[in-house]
């Protein structure tokens, strides 16, 4: 309604169909994966990170509480609907999905890893909510690693196999596992599920959101956990002992952060009861705040290289512009309001009212 008053000979009825012919399946996926992949084109870009590594969290958008999806946020107490996004380290998003939110994202971030088409991931960082033990297993096995960053991290335990020797240093924070008969019995089920994930058969966050802790007994669930208990305890000797590593995990987190202010900053007002009542128009809100953000991203990197190709060599350092993030907004008008200067005409306005 408020863009068919602002443009004459428009209804807001064909506004309406306009939008339901965006958010038909595929388009705004599509014109994502264009927009990221003229971004990723830059040369600018291979500055900022390798291309194969991204982060995956959350990020909650207000919402009125008539919403079936919507959910109360626990830091603000209010209600919101979530958007998962996959953030490449040369910080375009190659992937966004809806999401409820208070629930865990590890099936989240393996669907977004393997139907994301813009970037060959070799590893996802992510957040405590997006981790399982069984989870790190089926990534691994489907060809990336998980790189969480674990809560608690004092508590945690080192799993390794009973036999393996270690220091006499570290045996106080050493767990023995053992891979029981059901874990033996389950390799080939856990093989033939991997095999089927990466065929496209079923969606990835069902399928390891069944295979969470109620599935406890099944073969394919202890093994994938015995298989992920000991990957993990692997990952966190790295992320302990090489610094390099540990802030490679955090700075893709924090990338993935700084990502989610420029979305708030175009995402105005809350998803109202009209919108957002299926899952194919959360898709659709979504997918739109992802496309409106990856323009953002790829408006500044092609400001910036339009102005490093226009200056002589060398003028600004690689080891600067590998810092220079394509998150700036406030140069960008987010409402779409233009303010004309008629103060400065006001005197021919009183001639012709005369």
């Amino acid at each position: 309604s408020d863009m068919a008053r602002m443009v004459d000979g428009i209804s807001d009825d064909r506004i309406e169909l306009a939008m339901r012919g965006i958010e038909e399946s595929g388009r705004l996926r599509a014109a994502c994966d264009r927009v990221a992949a003229e971004m990723l084109d830059k040369p600018v870009a291979a500055l900022w990170g390798s291309g194969v590594a991204a982060s995956a969290d959350m990020m909650s958008l207000d919402a009125t509480r008539h919403l079936w999806t919507a959910r109360i946020e626990p830091r603000r107490r209010t209600p919101a609907v979530g958007t998962y996004t996959h953030v490449s380290d040369r910080w375009a998003i190659v992937y966004d999905q809806p999401i409820m939110l208070n629930r865990r994202q590890a099936g989240a971030a393996i669907e977004g890893a393997l139907q994301q088409k813009v970037a060959d991931l070799q590893r996802l960082a992510v957040d405590t909510h997006g981790f399982t033990h069984f989870a790190l297993a089926a990534a691994k096995l489907l060809g990336f690693d998980l790189a969480p960053r674990l809560a608690v991290l004092a508590s945690r335990k080192l799993y390794l196999p009973t036999g393996v020797r270690v220091p006499a240093e570290l045996e106080p924070r050493v767990e023995r596992i053992k891979a029981n008969r059901l874990a033996r019995e389950g390799w080939d089920g856990l093989l033939h599920l991997v095999a089927s994930l990466e065929a496209g058969y079923g969606s990835p966050a069902a399928v390891i959101e069944r295979h969470g802790s109620a599935a406890q007994g099944t073969p394919v669930y202890e093994c994938g956990t015995y298989l992920g208990k000991v990957l993990r305890s692997l990952f966190l000797l790295d992320y302990l002992i090489k610094p390099e590593f540990r802030r490679e995990v955090h700075r893709l987190l924090s990338q993935g952060e700084s990502v989610h202010q420029l979305q708030r900053a175009l995402m105005a007002g809350r998803i109202e009861a009209k919108h957002g009542r299926t899952l194919a128009e959360a898709a659709a809100i979504s997918g739109a705040l992802t496309l409106l953000t990856n323009v953002v991203m790829a408006w500044n990197t092609n400001a910036m290289q339009r102005t490093i190709d226009r200056l002589p060599h060398g003028t600004f350092l690689e080891l600067h512009l590998a810092h220079i993030a394509p998150v700036a907004h406030r140069h960008i008008n987010m409402q779409g309001r233009i303010r004309f200067a008629v103060e400065a005409y006001t005197h021919l306005a009183r001639r012709r009212a005369r």
